[in-house]
């Protein structure tokens, strides 16, 4: 039997260890980008597309905000998912629980291409979309903790920022992916992309799924992981553990992503819906500096996390919330222009600004909670930012614009979620430079 194919214990050669960490890294990254690519498919076609397929109406704001409605829908399910899998991730390896969640987002994204619309099933297909909706937000809830941690623990104390970056480049890549795909079918298929050619990304969806496998299969459970079951110290209740324990810690990790993830999600899928209806800008144009803006994120994000690594993770990340805030006015004067160039830099710098902060995120709230309830404690945080940020941003976005008609008070929005930011910054436990925060919570211990 191969060292590949061996159990794995808490002490590796250091020959299986190198070839682990690139093989935990590539397979993080590589499920990330699955994940996230259906995840920012829906998106991309819930303000281009599913108001019309699936929220006909005399009223177009109304189908948007309904569309965007079932958006938050998988939002709302990812503290769902992060609950579930954070449990089983802490009880039973990082490494199972990610097979299970990539299953699930491939089959629920896949479902979504063959969806009959409102046209021929009538309320049947808005329900039904919401449902698989809910699925993919469940398993994209349980993926990012174990992802990031199945990287993070097979790296060194001193390189965590970077180690836990890695698969945050699955938000760039899969917003690449998906971007590029639906660019690429709405110019092949042109009028036809509204009624059936937005089906093919979605379709596409299980081919990488089982590329995404392929890889996910061939790694080892993470070292740290393996000492913790080597040594019999599994903790029976970690989701319970972590919540009676560090509840102030999951909830001030959730509003440290309010300047990350509620701006990303105006900056990537509402700015989509404010481009082509409230400026008339090209569809396929602000598709195209999407991409771009995308692309500049494959180096930017492990490079801020790099930095980290060198100056701390709460001043990287504070650099990133203040640079956000700032930029909130400045993003919609250049996007008002309508000047081509002046748009796109308003798309590249408003990510880069995002990445400024989630390139080291991930390292940032894992480092916060102990090996035996990590999966539980950083995924809570990390998913329970989805309900009060990340899902809520496009709706209010669209409730703002509809009444008045100005993307002043979303500015207004966007700085306030800088300020929130910044004062859970300020609350949140230092973790030091690639150190742990604090030694592991004393959690209840399953004997074996």
């Amino acid at each position: 039997m191969s060292s590949d194919d061996a159990e794995p214990t808490a002490a590796v050669t250091t020959t299986v260890q190198r070839s682990q960490r690139r093989r935990a890294v590539v397979a993080s990254t590589v499920g990330t980008t699955i994940e996230w690519y259906d995840f920012f498919l829906y998106g991309t076609a819930a303000a281009l597309v599913f108001p019309q397929v699936f929220f006909p109406g005399s009223d177009p704001y109304i189908g948007i905000i309904a569309s965007f409605g079932t958006q938050f829908v998988g939002f709302a399910a990812r503290p769902i998912g992060a609950a579930i899998f954070g449990h089983y991730g802490d009880r039973i390896g990082r490494k199972s629980t990610l097979i299970i969640t990539l299953l699930m987002m491939g089959i629920g994204t896949t479902l979504i291409g063959v969806l009959p619309g409102h046209a021929a099933i009538g309320i049947a297909a808005p329900i039904l979309l919401t449902v698989l909706r809910l699925i993919q937000g469940v398993a994209v809830g349980g993926e990012w903790g174990g992802s990031v941690l199945l990287a993070m623990e097979w790296g060194s104390k001193r390189r965590r920022g970077l180690m836990a970056s890695w698969p945050q480049l699955g938000v760039p890549m899969g917003l690449l992916l998906s971007t590029a795909l639906v660019q690429v079918v709405s110019r092949a298929t042109g009028p036809s992309f509204q009624t059936w050619g937005w089906r093919i990304p979605f379709l596409v969806s299980i081919v990488l799924v089982g590329i995404g496998l392929y890889v996910r299969l061939r790694v080892l459970e993470s070292p740290e992981f393996a000492a913790v079951r080597d040594t019999k110290t599994v903790a029976r209740r970690p989701l319970l553990d972590v919540i009676r324990t560090q509840w102030r810690d999951i909830l001030v990790a959730a509003f440290v992503r309010m300047s990350e993830q509620a701006p990303f999600y105006l900056f990537i899928t509402f700015v989509l819906t404010y481009g082509t209806k409230q400026l008339q800008l090209d569809r396929n144009d602000l598709l195209g500096y999407t991409l771009i803006a995308a692309a500049i994120g494959l180096v930017s994000v492990p490079l801020f996390g790099y930095l980290s690594d060198r100056i701390g993770r709460k001043l990287m990340y504070g650099i990133g919330v203040v640079a956000t805030g700032l930029f909130a006015f400045p993003y919609f004067g250049l996007l008002d222009t309508k000047v081509s160039g002046l748009v796109l830099l308003a798309i590249v710098v408003s990510l880069i600004f995002h990445d400024m902060q989630y390139g080291p995120q991930a390292a940032l709230i894992a480092e916060v909670f102990g090996t035996t309830v990590r999966y539980s404690g950083a995924g809570l945080g990390y998913q329970l930012a989805s309900v009060i940020a990340g899902g809520p941003a496009p709706l209010i976005a669209a409730a703002i614009l509809a009444s008045t008609g100005s993307s002043t008070g979303i500015a207004w929005y966007i700085v306030g979620c800088a300020v929130v930011s910044l004062i859970a910054l300020f609350l949140m436990p230092s973790a030091g430079r690639g150190a742990d925060a604090r030694p592991p919570v004393q959690a209840s211990v399953r004997q074996t």
